[in-house]
């Protein structure tokens, strides 16, 4: 029999969950819209039950919206901590899932699963150190180093980056904590708050919010290049949906870096160095469905 997991992607607007075992076989693909955590994880909760009335699963795998704690010995693993969300604050959502179901949980960030998806099954596979980007209603980054997803006191946390703020740019930034973080002055609400659009496919090709965007990733991208030295970067997201975005922003990182890195992988051959998921919108999903198979078979190890 082969073993099925269920995949859980939260976000900070839907939640997405799916059962299976790789790309090639993802079921009952669902979206559940991202409201208080009462209501979104007992909808949660109904689809699993949902999904085991029809197979067996082995394990549940969980890729989240941040902050989070990912630390085993710390009295609040597995919650979802500081988050602008309302209501999400010290949410104790890997205990919810396993005081109903009694299962293995695999527990990390949003982006860390999208990551490991990508290393599994898409752009990255066959690379031991990248990063995955994602560019939406937030901005968030996922590192993989050596073959691992970077974790260390929490996680990475790229999104917030402290960024110098363009010296034509009065918008004091969307994000509560930082204001000019890389996601306050980047993200998509930092896109329609700063130009006054109700969506950002208003803005024609050759508005300058498309060049100040490139701007602000292209220094994000830069000091990722000069802090974690990755293979490729592959980037994500609603944002990234607009076409032109693409080559401004990989002429702004070889602007940024201004000639000091002379790695002719990187230099040569940007496009192949800044690109685009290969899962697409199924990068999360499928991570989470990764993050349940290697939660599985560590329990089994250990047992």
């Amino acid at each position: 029999m082969v073993n099925q997991f269920i995949g859980i992607e939260g976000g900070g607007t839907k939640f997405v969950c799916a059962y299976g075992t790789s790309p090639d076989n993802l079921k009952d693909r669902v979206v559940i819209k991202t409201q208080s955590p009462k209501i979104t994880l007992h909808e949660v909760i109904e689809y699993i039950h949902s999904v085991r009335r029809k197979c067996t699963i082995q394990a549940i795998g969980l890729a989240v919206f941040a902050p989070i704690d990912l630390d085993p010995n710390s009295s609040t693993y597995g919650y979802i901590t500081s988050t602008p969300k309302p209501g999400w604050e010290y949410c104790n959502i890997v205990g919810v899932l396993q005081d109903v179901f009694h299962l293995p949980v695999g527990f990390d960030t949003d982006v860390n699963g999208a990551a490991l998806g990508e290393y599994r099954w898409g752009a990255a596979c066959g690379i031991d150190n990248f990063v995955y980007l994602t560019v939406g209603t937030g901005i968030g980054g996922g590192a993989m180093m050596h073959g691992k997803l970077v974790h260390g006191a929490m996680h990475p946390e790229m999104g917030h980056l402290i960024i110098p703020q363009h010296i034509n740019d009065s918008y004091r930034g969307s994000c509560s904590y930082h204001h000019n973080c890389l996601e306050g002055l980047a993200s998509g609400p930092a896109i329609l708050k700063r130009w006054n659009v109700n969506e950002a496919s208003e803005l024609p090709e050759e508005h300058p919010a498309w060049e100040l965007q490139a701007y602000y990733l292209g220094v994000g991208l830069a000091n990722i290049i000069m802090t974690f030295s990755p293979q490729k970067i592959i980037l994500s997201g609603g944002v990234m949906q607009c076409e032109n975005l693409f080559p401004k922003i990989r002429q702004k990182v070889l602007t940024f870096l201004n000639g000091y890195i002379s790695c002719k992988k990187m230099i040569n051959n940007i496009a192949e160095y800044i690109i685009k998921p290969k899962l697409a919108d199924n990068a999360g999903i499928c991570g989470a469905i990764a993050l349940a198979e290697y939660a599985f078979k560590e329990t089994s190890r250990i047992i």
